[in-house]
């Protein structure tokens, strides 16, 4: 680290940076060594001290981070650097984005997963990455089977999916459609091929309420791009089967991110799943 007295000398926006860097750094250490070693508290707080008069920093906030660092709480001094950080990206003009986030939980236990047999979901052109890691995190939170993704739905491996599914793309299985699905055969050797289970319903306007939609046992959610929504193909396939869920909006917008009402909607059907899976079991009790 830089000693604090040529920190002090340096240009006020080189300074800052270099501060905001200090702190990262730290908490990056932080993560891997699961402490903070007092001579870096010291170190911290008295920068900190250095860059109240400069930052706006509430004497209520300098306080509060000045203890956490001095304690032995692995999460209190992470919140007590984020501030610092935060408040010092304000301070530049800078703000933190998705991709700037450390993540900490390392690799996840595939063997505590809960699963809803038949519980899967179709991902049909889904355009961002960071919209299609999302999607990975909320299935695989509320026990989906599987993930189907159309042959033009971003890459679940792309960097950005992968750091905001957070470990799920690696654990819950998936597979992408080399041909529309939902296009008729081409011949009888011909090179699409129909989805060959279901059945379908797609989450899209003009469909049932959340409240009063009838989620089956099993079945594939369908949940189309951010801009065009379900395609005619599809949509067809699910209103000749278990037809549409809607969520109700009540704002000036009148729509909800893709990946925000999918999660919503697979919220619904895991809940629905498990009272009824405990409905069972206490019958058979």
């Amino acid at each position: 680290m830089i000693p604090l007295h040529k920190l002090e000398k340096i240009p006020r926006s080189q300074r800052l940076r270099k501060a905001a860097q200090i702190v990262r750094e730290t908490e990056r250490r932080l993560i891997v060594t699961g402490n903070l070693l007092p001579e870096e508290a010291e170190y911290l707080g008295r920068m900190v001290e250095l860059l109240a008069g400069e930052v706006r920093f509430s004497r209520a906030a300098l306080k509060a981070t000045q203890t956490s660092l001095a304690e032995e709480d692995c999460v209190g001094i992470r919140r007590a650097l984020n501030t610092v950080y935060q408040l010092l990206l304000a301070e530049t003009g800078r703000y933190q984005a998705d991709w700037d986030f450390i993540e900490s939980s390392g690799g996840l236990d595939p063997s505590k997963r809960r699963v809803f047999p038949g519980m899967q979901v179709y991902l049909e052109d889904i355009r961002s990455p960071f919209n299609v890691g999302s999607m990975f995190r909320a299935a695989e939170s509320f026990g989906a089977e599987k993930v189907w993704l159309s042959p033009f739905c971003a890459d679940p491996r792309h960097k950005r999916a992968e750091r905001t599914a957070m470990g799920c793309v690696d654990i819950l299985p998936w597979e992408r459609f080399p041909h529309d699905p939902f296009a008729p055969p081409e011949g009888a050797n011909g090179d699409t091929a129909p989805f060959s289970e279901g059945p379908f319903f797609a989450l899209e306007t003009g469909g049932f309420p959340l409240g009063d939609f009838s989620f089956p046992s099993r079945g594939i959610m369908i949940a189309g791009s951010e801009e065009l929504g379900v395609s005619p193909k599809a949509l067809a396939a699910a209103d000749a089967s278990l037809g549409r869920v809607s969520i109700p909006t009540w704002g000036a917008k009148g729509s909800l991110n893709v990946s925000v009402a999918f999660g919503i909607v697979m919220q619904a059907w895991a809940a629905e799943l498990a009272k009824h899976q405990f409905v069972e079991v206490n019958a058979n009790v």
